[in-house]
């Protein structure tokens, strides 16, 4: 079994900074890639930022320049630093990773239970 749990959400004001994190534990064998999505109320979940297998980055062009994520393989974490936020921003966060569970296993996707930022003007 493998479990995500995030952390680090929270309330802030406009401008503030907060830092989530994902810790992954269970059967894991290798993470092939590291996700963060984010649903707002009464809209779809929306790809915030991404690591690929390959170490490439990707960010929405709504964050760019102002969140970065990061990851830990050894440590099976996934960070997301997230500065000078908008009320927009506001939603529920949650990481994906794509883990392969053993050597000759089909990798597959893994939410975590997701964590509220809430951002007020």
């Amino acid at each position: 079994q493998v479990q995500l749990v995030e952390s680090g959400g929270g309330l802030v004001q406009t401008g503030e900074s907060l830092r989530l994190s994902c810790a992954a534990s269970g059967s894991i064998f290798s993470i092939n890639a590291m996700d963060w999505y984010r649903q707002a109320p009464g809209k779809q979940r929306e790809l915030v930022a991404g690591i690929s297998s390959a170490g490439n980055l990707n960010y929405a062009d709504s964050v760019k320049g102002r969140f970065t994520i990061s990851g830990d393989n050894a440590k099976k974490m996934v960070y997301l630093q997230m500065n000078s936020l908008k009320p927009e921003d506001t939603a529920v966060y949650y990481c994906n990773l794509r883990i392969r569970t053993s050597r000759w296993g089909t990798p597959r996707d893994y939410w975590g239970q997701g964590t509220q930022v809430t951002v007020s003007s």
